[in-house]
């Protein structure tokens, strides 16, 4: 602050206790102890809100440089959600027109299906979506007559339904068949 000697104090001392006198230089030094205690509360008081505004411009500056880095953290998070929305409503749009060409290669196999014949029968297949075999051995029976050999085959491929279901061949299921 001041810079004051201890001999300068003492010639501060002589020249104030002839001034002012004997009486009253101890109310005087009390008064000037309270006035420089105050004059120094003061400057700590502007040292410390000085501190604190140099502190709080600092604390602005790393707020908005806080703010600036989440701002750019959201939009990095939004561009990414957006990016991959659209990959999704594309592989959605792929795999929708991967199951419209299903479907229309699906109709043309029925319609192409549709009219091929068995060649030991000569007649046209039936409709999957028609029924149960016998359902469909109806209508035919009804238009042709049934031959004895026709009425064993039937009984037969019923007897083998079973191991045909599990996944036995032909030969296999005869064994099984004789065997019983």
């Amino acid at each position: 602050m001041l810079d004051i000697g201890f001999s300068e104090l003492v010639v501060i001392g002589v020249v104030a206790l002839i001034v002012i006198g004997p009486e009253r230089l101890p109310r005087v030094a009390r008064t000037a102890g309270h006035l420089l205690g105050r004059f120094q509360r003061y400057v700590a008081e502007v040292k410390a809100d000085i501190n604190r505004e140099m502190e709080l411009s600092e604390l602005k500056k790393l707020r908005s440089t806080v703010e600036d880095a989440a701002r750019s953290i959201e939009q990095d998070v939004k561009t990414g959600v957006q990016e991959a929305e659209k990959e999704f409503r594309d592989a959605q749009t792929a795999l929708e027109g991967v199951g419209t060409e299903l479907k229309q290669t699906e109709e043309q196999l029925k319609q192409s299906m549709a009219g091929i014949t068995t060649p030991h029968m000569g007649t046209v297949l039936p409709d999957p979506q028609a029924g149960s075999p016998a359902q469909i051995a109806a209508p035919l029976e009804q238009t042709m007559p049934v031959t004895a050999d026709a009425q064993a085959a039937r009984a037969e491929s019923e007897d083998l339904s079973p191991q045909l279901e599990l996944g036995l061949d032909g030969a296999v299921a005869t064994a099984v068949r004789e065997q019983n």
